[in-house]
């Protein structure tokens, strides 16, 4: 309910100030809101060719395309007069974000497609897991901690070993499985929530907790520092993993306050302790490679470890193929139905998924962002912080509402800056260590149909900015 609200209160603002700018001879049109695409030349206007200055009716005439540019250094921008059919028509700057009718295309074929080919997959995958009894044996192990970070969940609950499997593909960068098996966790929180369209205190803890982002290989951000000429891809690391687990650790102590779990519990603190040891451990080892071998290791592990994953489910069901005859069915039949209801489940988000994108899309376009970023930056500025610093708020900024737009921006710092800048390696920090907060929401709850989110949207934030604040001084410390 919360999360509907904000929406639309974002959808609104955007038509108003795109109205507004209309109206008021700006350099907007509405083919531009509907129909750009991202990092096309945006048109301001359409003149007659006796309506433009002489000199650029002069050149545009001289030149054998009929197109002439202006480059505006004082505006960032070219600007570029075309002339065809009688008619001069003028642009300038590159479009932030695809236009609505665009973003509904992408979001179908670029993203609730594939992601409904990952949760079909790995749908399929957790149904042999249930049935071999695979599942059940990870959950009466995992138990006695997870009575403790969530004690409305009975124990050996089948949702613990969805939520240990969505944490560890998290932890290790399988972002492709992480998503089906959190899903699937929703999904068995759900059967437990006595009010089916108001978040359990179980759910809004597992959301917080994965929301945190704790990552140990950050295979991605690797890759695009890598592809920018970084003289270290992996130098980034061990800052991301100190601000996700500075987060991670966040979202438990405020929602586990709220929720007042006992933190004195033995279990929890040796549990705690374990994972301490186990990322100091990992990045000691890490550490004394050279750069070949820093990169090898972080680019293979998270791949090795996935396929490890699928064939050793693979082969358990197999061996196990007598609970198959005994719950009726096959291991083929099983992973079908599975990836059936994985197919179900990505029905039911897309309208979810498809409200929000649409809505950070006219965000963008509309301008609103661009001045509420640069507000910010001066606020920043202003403060004494460093420029270098606010170079890079923008990914912060956009970071909650889309991984690909700040994604964009991320990319954008590394070529402008360059990649082993402050800017560009606390770019790669802030993509990092946080999550898309509102996609993540939407999905999640809109798997479920959850319509009030209680506290988890103002936790899930507050995180992002202890995230923020984390990365700045992680940054400045290390670089």
């Amino acid at each position: 309910m919360v999360l509907s609200r904000f929406w639309l209160v974002i959808f609104i603002s955007s038509i108003v100030f795109v109205a507004v700018s209309l109206f008021t001879g700006s350099s907007y049109s509405l083919d531009f809101v509907l129909n750009g695409k991202k990092d096309d030349p945006i048109l301001i206007s359409e003149k007659y060719i006796e309506q433009v200055p002489v000199f650029i009716k002069d050149s545009i005439k001289k030149a054998k395309d009929q197109t002439m540019i202006i480059n505006r250094d004082t505006l960032n921008a070219d600007t570029t007069y075309v002339y065809k059919n009688k008619t001069v028509k003028i642009f300038s700057g590159v479009q932030k974000s695809d236009g609505l009718l665009p973003t509904c295309k992408s979001t179908l074929l670029d993203l609730v497609l594939p992601l409904m080919a990952y949760l079909a997959f790995f749908c399929g995958l957790m149904e042999l897991l249930i049935i071999s009894g695979a599942s059940e044996k990870l959950a009466k192990l995992l138990s006695p901690v997870f009575v403790k970070v969530f004690p409305s969940v009975p124990k050996n609950h089948p949702s613990i070993s969805y939520m240990t499997l969505n944490f560890a593909a998290n932890f290790l960068g399988l972002d492709s499985a992480a998503t089906p098996f959190g899903l699937k966790a929703m999904e068995s929180l759900q059967e437990i929530n006595p009010e089916k369209d108001k978040a359990s205190d179980a759910q809004i803890m597992f959301m917080c907790l994965h929301a945190s982002g704790l990552t140990l290989i950050a295979t991605s951000i690797i890759g695009y520092r890598a592809a920018a000429n970084a003289t270290n891809p992996a130098d980034v690391m061990l800052p991301c993993i100190i601000t996700s687990f500075i987060g991670t650790i966040a979202a438990f102590l405020i929602v586990g306050i709220r929720q007042k779990i006992n933190f004195k519990s033995a279990s929890l603190v040796v549990s705690l302790m374990a994972l301490i040891a186990a990322i100091v451990g990992l990045l000691m080892y890490v550490n004394h490679l050279d750069l070949i071998g820093k990169n090898y290791f972080t680019s293979n592990l998270s791949a090795l470890i996935l396929v490890v994953i699928i064939v050793a489910t693979l082969i358990l069901s197999f061996v196990k193929e007598k609970k198959f005859t005994e719950a009726k069915t096959t291991v083929f039949e099983a992973f079908v139905s599975g990836a059936n209801n994985g197919v179900k489940t990505g029905v039911t988000i897309f309208p979810y998924v498809l409200g929000m994108l649409v809505a950070i899309s006219l965000f963008r376009n509309s301008g609103l962002f661009e001045i509420i970023s640069n507000w910010i930056a001066f606020v920043f500025s202003n403060m004494g912080v460093s420029k270098e610093i606010t170079d890079a708020l923008p990914v912060a900024l956009l970071r909650p509402f889309s991984s690909a737009g700040s994604r964009g921006f991320l990319i954008d710092s590394m070529n402008t800056f360059g990649a082993d800048s402050l800017t560009g390696r606390l770019s790669s920090i802030f993509q990092c260590s946080a999550e898309s907060t509102f996609y993540v929401i939407a999905v999640y709850f809109g798997s479920v149909n959850i319509k009030n989110t209680r506290y988890a949207l103002g936790t899930m934030l507050i995180v992002d900015l202890i995230c923020v604040i984390t990365a700045i001084f992680v940054a400045s410390w290390f670089f």
